[in-house]
């Protein structure tokens, strides 16, 4: 059983920046991937960014070139820095881990709690 908490939301000019950090309780190095995710209001949850264990990124297109994912191994935390942000990047960022069973044959996925972003001026 891994919980997530995220933090470093806040509230945040355009153009501004922001670094959100997400704390595993057990260790990260046991997910397959970890990764954010956010959801605007009135609008589905989606993937931003995602980390797998050997180091592969994944982005949203609307994210590449100004977020960047990582992770700290040794402190159980993974990272998301956000520059550039724009008005449309205001949601609530969650950190989601994704690990796979191979006694149960299944994925289990594990969320944190969220944390807001707001960008305006």
């Amino acid at each position: 059983q891994v919980q997530l908490v995220e933090s470093g939301g806040g509230l945040v000019q355009p153009g501004g920046s922001l670094r959100l950090s997400c704390a595993a309780s057990g260790s990260i190095l046991n997910l397959n991937a970890v990764g954010w995710h956010r959801q605007a209001p009135g609008k589905e949850r989606e993937l931003v960014a995602a980390i797998a264990s050997g180091g592969g990124t994944n982005y949203a297109d609307h994210v590449k070139g100004r977020f960047t994912v990582s992770r700290d191994n040794a402190k159980n935390t993974l990272y998301l820095q956000m520059n550039s942000l724009k008005p449309e990047d205001t949601a609530v960022y969650y950190c989601k881990g994704d690990f796979y069973s191979v006694t149960a044959m299944r994925w289990f996925e594990y969320w944190g709690q969220g944390t807001q972003v707001t960008v305006s001026s």
